[in-house]
């Protein structure tokens, strides 16, 4: 129930709907159960008595019937059966439309509903996704992620507000219905209405089921995303290795397995329907018996319009019933849905702002790292790194894979927070500085080109995207993308592809660095910003990044140690601490593992 709440809670705010949608039902609901109620003058009318003898005015207000007996008799005795007839049909075919014009517009308001609900969880959904921390996405797979929002959403969507619908509506409908045949004849109501109960337990039992089993067909169909997304990324490797009929027979397995599970649920719930339906007319067909005798043999006090009439209006008593008891088959598959993506809005991130956190709007003096300790699982990854970057330095970090190098670099943009000391800029704590205004001061080009799907012009001009067409094009003449820019098919209006795909390695990295030089941060973080590149154009990119980082507090990460010589800093960090630190010629002095690195790469180049 705290689910179904908590979802329900995206509709706000709920008023703006549901009074409408309850105005609007009720009136449906009249007309619609008015329409049933009119068969007893129209019988009257078409197989009475063609001098219909005088009818008495009920005396009660509630006597819906009597009131339309009574002016069908009155119009039939003073203008005869046919006007009688015409004006009972007359009074059906208004009542029919009013019917059906108030169920339109209640069901306009309750897709309004279900739209606007669909807009608030999605829209918190990913904006809670996109604040967790970067961490949270290594341990994830990204294809469960993406079918929480994309296919849990839309689950949550159809059956928590049809559910509603059903509870507003339903409810309604079945009081009118059971209101009727109550002044009609309460003492064949009373009997009747026990197919109730008997249908919702019978019809609980066979769905109480239902909720194990679609949570564990949503995950399913995770699982099934996460290998869509890993084959569509790695399609050129899995060409090349041959695995093309291995990962179709993965898929497959998952595939057969989903819709297995798909096919028991959708068992599950058809039979609810048939199962209520045969209760309904087992019901029907009792009364008729019971009814029927008693109006054969002249005991009851119904007249043969009035019972056909009461049979008609409780054939349709289990329609309603049984919409209510379907609904809880939908709510389960809507409950299993909603817990995975609530349990996704529940996910906090770990590295948060204070409520009031310090602006960074420059860099004057340095960054600082003191006691600096961070772990992944348990697993020692830094471990006491004491460093000071002044204003204005480059910081070379290199040593073996698995370092810790890429998770140093981490730590200053705040990608994640260190577990154990503080980094300072300007003497200022980390932490209780806005992510926003630090990550403005920062400019990132990773070893992997990160583009999307768009211009090149746009993803250049990502850090600034209100950047004149000079600016982006003076950025990628310092990042040597200028040439093969204007050699594409349209320029710098031309597409990339998804990721990229359409340029090769060196010019993804390209257009990477040009998007770091058009936003010129005080500060620069390069992880391998070079590895892409042939040659010649690695020479010109790094003479380009030697006089971007002029003046600029820089952290490098290289490989090729032939490009960090000039370095301020180099620091070698090998499991997590650093065990070297000096220019590249006290290093060498050393004779230590940066000594050993600079031999192997030289011998590897020889």
């Amino acid at each position: 129930m705290n689910t179904y709440l908590r979802l329900l809670s995206f509709a706000k705010p709920i008023g703006k709907y549901a009074v409408p949608y309850l105005i609007f039902t009720i009136f449906s609901v009249i007309f619609n159960t008015m329409n049933l109620a009119l068969l007893a003058p129209l019988l009257t009318t078409l197989f009475g008595d063609q001098k219909a003898s005088a009818v008495a005015e009920p005396s009660s207000w509630t006597d819906i019937i009597g009131y339309f007996n009574y002016y069908t008799t009155e119009i039939q005795q003073n203008y005869g059966a046919f006007e009688a007839l015409k004006w009972v049909c007359i009074v059906i075919v208004l009542s029919v439309f009013l019917g059906n014009l108030f169920r339109y517009l209640s069901q306009r308001v309750m897709e309004n509903l279900r739209i606007h609900t669909l807009l608030n969880l999605r829209k918190t959904v990913f904006n809670n996704v996109m604040d967790l921390h970067v961490g949270y996405f290594n341990e994830q797979r990204k294809g469960n992620i993406i079918a929480k929002i994309a296919s849990d959403v839309q689950v949550v969507q159809y059956s928590v507000t049809s559910t509603l619908q059903v509870l507003f509506k339903e409810p309604l409908q079945l009081i009118a219905y059971i209101a009727i045949l109550f002044a009609i004849s309460y003492k064949l109501t009373l009997f009747a209405v026990l197919v109730i109960p008997i249908s919702a337990f019978v019809i609980s039992n066979i769905v109480k089921k239902l909720k194990a089993q679609a949570t564990e067909a949503q995950e399913r169909f995770g699982l099934m995303v996460s290998y869509l997304d890993e084959a569509l990324s790695g399609i050129k490797i899995i060409k090349a290795f041959n695995a093309t009929d291995r990962i179709k027979e993965k898929f497959h397995q998952e595939n057969v397995q989903y819709s297995d599970l798909g096919r028991k649920m959708a068992y599950r719930q058809q039979l609810g329907s048939p199962v209520s339906e045969l209760l309904g007319v087992f019901m029907v067909a009792v009364i008729v018996m019971y009814g029927g005798s008693l109006v054969i043999s002249n005991q009851s006090e119904l007249s043969a319009a009035a019972f056909i009439t009461y049979i008609a209006i409780f054939s349709q008593v289990m329609r309603p019933a049984k919409a209510i008891t379907e609904s809880f088959s939908t709510i389960n598959a809507g409950l299993a849905a909603g817990e995975r993506v609530l349990e996704l809005i529940d996910e906090k991130p770990q590295v948060v702002d204070q409520k009031e956190p310090f602006i960074l709007k420059q860099l004057n003096k340095g960054i600082a790292f003191k006691d600096v300790s961070f772990s992944y699982n348990h697993t020692p990854v830094l471990q006491h790194i004491n460093l000071v970057i002044p204003r204005g330095f480059t910081v070379a970090l290199v040593g073996p894979s698995g370092g810790g190098k890429s998770t140093l670099m981490d730590l200053i943009p705040r990608f994640i927070d260190p577990q154990q000391g503080c980094i300072s800029f300007d003497g200022m704590d980390s932490k209780s500085i806005s992510s926003e205004s630090l990550r403005a001061q920062i400019g990132i080009v990773n070893q992997e080109s990160i583009l999307f799907n768009d211009s090149i012009a746009s993803n250049i001009a990502f850090g600034k995207p209100d950047a004149s067409p000079q600016e982006i094009e003076s950025a990628a003449k310092i990042a040597n993308a200028h040439e093969f820019i204007v050699n594409t098919k349209h320029g710098y209006n031309s597409n990339i592809g998804d990721r990229g795909t359409k340029l090769s390695g060196g010019q993804k990295q390209r257009i990477c660095i040009a998007r770091a030089v058009l936003k010129n941060p005080p500060i620069l973080l390069l992880d391998e910003a070079t590895s892409a590149l042939d040659t010649e154009s690695e020479y010109l990119v790094q003479d380009a990044l030697n006089k971007l980082m002029e003046n600029r507090t820089t952290l490098v990460i290289a490989h090729r140690l032939s490009t960090i010589q000039k370095a301020d800093l180099i620091l070698v960090l090998d499991k997590g601490r650093i065990i070297e630190q000096g220019t590249h010629h006290e290093l060498l002095f050393q004779e230590g593992l940066y000594s050993k690195l600079i031999d192997k790469q030289q011998f590897s180049t020889a």
